[in-house]
This record gives C-alpha cells, structure tokens and sequence, in this order.
C-alpha cells in the first residue's frame, strides 16, 4: 500500500455564471498519480476510484478490514491472497486516529446523533436525524468498536479520496453496501495512519 499523501485543493467554480455553481475539488490520487476533479454533480452518486480486486500479503487473515488513512483506502482482506480496495474519505487535520477494533454494530440507513464535541463546534447541527438519503451516515453504517467513529455510506461521493471528516470512514453508499454484506459483526477493524 503506497504511503503518498493525497492531496485535495478546493476550487470555486467560477466560469458560466449558473444559480447552481458549486464547489469543486481536485484531489491527487496516489494510485493512479493523476489529479483528478471531483465535485457536485459529478460521478452520479459513484466513487471517483472504483473499487478493485488487488493482491494481498499482509499479516491480517480473511475478513479483515483494514484502513489506510494515508492513501485514503480500504482493503477488505478476502483470503487466497486477494482483497478488494475501496476509496474512502478519512478524518481531516486534527481528527486522525489509528487503533485495532471490532465491529460491534451493523445498520441499514442509520440514524445520525452528532456527538455533544460535534454539536459545540457545529451549533446548527441537530440533536438527531433520521436515516435516508439525507442523512451523512449514508445507507449503511458499521460501528467501530466503543469508539463514536464508524464506516458509513456517504451522500458526498464527490469527497472519496479526501480528508474531510471528524474521524469516521466515508464511503459513497453503493461501496459501504457492497462491504455491509461482506462483514459481520465481530469483523476486526484496523486503522493505520
């Protein structure tokens, strides 16, 4: 797993006046080595890196999660030496973390209740929302261990591959309901910076 550093720059848009322009970003991805745009609008509610079979070696058995914020992806270990790669979206600056856990909860459009920490540097967030397609926690959620972090589905696809959250692991809902059939409760977790 490449140790790169994506880097993202947010740009507004700025040509064609339009009531409907928004942010867009560019986002270098370690994989490829390309820089790539990504934004509202774009990818139609799909990953901008596509989830792939990769060859795997590593010390970690069959159903195992591991997550390298670094590159900004997930490998779930399948066994006979392959594991599939998904992009993700990690915790900003600040909101890093690493650690070992265990699945300790599976669910279908969860609802969201924004930790009391959250809620004091984001006044306007709710005290609770209900699952759908609205909700930041996407389509499904797995929760890690005791902590509040979790992977979750996304309705940004656009930030896959960049560092924007407050530590939990974002991916766009057809990824993280592709890996909720894949993992069960007690599926270890491993998180490397």
């Amino acid at each position: 797993m490449a140790a790169t550093v994506a880097l993202v720059a947010m740009a507004a848009t700025s040509f064609a006046p339009q009531a409907s322009a928004q942010p867009t970003a560019r986002f270098f991805d370690p994989v490829s080595k390309q820089w790539q745009d990504i934004g509202p609008g774009r990818h139609h509610g799909k990953s901008p890196i596509q989830k792939e079979v990769v060859s795997y070696d590593g010390p970690y058995g069959a159903n195992t999660i591991i997550v390298d914020t670094t590159e900004r992806r997930l490998y779930y270990v399948m066994g006979d030496g392959k594991a599939l790669k998904y992009g993700v979206g990690v915790g900003r600056e600040g909101f890093q973390w690493a650690g070992t856990h265990r699945v300790t909860r599976k669910a279908e459009w969860p609802g969201w209740t924004p930790p009391p920490a959250m809620r004091k540097r984001q006044p306007g967030l709710p005290a609770h929302m209900e699952g759908g397609p609205n909700n930041p926690l996407g389509a499904r959620a797995l929760y890690i261990g005791n902590t509040f972090y979790r992977i979750h589905g996304s309705n940004e696809p656009w930030t896959i591959g960049s560092a924007v959250s407050s530590g939990c692991i974002r991916m766009t809902n057809d990824d993280v309901m592709d890996l909720y059939e894949r993992v069960n409760v007690g599926t270890k977790v491993v998180v490397r910076r």
